[in-house]
């Protein structure tokens, strides 16, 4: 992944904390869609000029800047965000970081949050250590909700 929210060397981004590391990665993702979202739209618009025989008016300059300050609007909303918590090293300020051996990460989406709990599981080679190991995680229990349950039907079913 291109990381051009934040200008970052190769060096900087080897000494960012896990967290911090998926901070960055969450806020590029977002980026990323806005940035697709803003060519569509403008693909889009000059569609629909096209049609209308009314390419060469100058609506397609008036909008292209609409949008792109729009976008410009939004990515520096992200980019604020993102240095503000990068700062404090933890997803959101004041809730304190959870131990846990994988990314605690309250903006994630739910699947996020199961896929990366999943992962760190299933990397424990021992069945029964898994089971007892994650019956035992309150984090993962707060973190994933309704997922939990889930996760532990699959996990135990890998012990089988």
């Amino acid at each position: 992944m291109i990381f051009d929210i934040l200008q970052y060397s190769d060096e900087e981004l080897e000494k960012l904390s896990v967290i911090q590391m998926q901070l960055l990665r969450t806020a590029q993702k977002k980026k990323d869609e806005l940035t697709h979202s803003l060519e569509r739209d403008i693909e889009d618009f000059k569609a629909k000029l096209l049609a209308n025989d009314m390419y060469s008016s100058n609506l397609l300059d008036h909008k292209t800047r609409i949008l792109k300050k729009e976008y410009d609007y939004r990515v520096d909303i992200l980019r604020e965000q993102l240095v503000y918590n990068m700062k404090l090293n933890e997803p959101y300020p004041g809730e304190g970081s959870e131990e846990a051996g994988y990314i605690v990460d309250y903006s994630l989406t739910y699947t996020e949050r199961y896929k990366i709990v999943k992962a760190y599981y299933l990397a424990i080679e021992d069945p029964v250590e898994r089971m007892n190991l994650y019956r035992n995680d309150d984090v993962a229990r707060r973190y994933l909700g309704e997922y939990y349950t889930t996760l532990y039907n699959v996990l135990y079913g890998y012990s089988s």
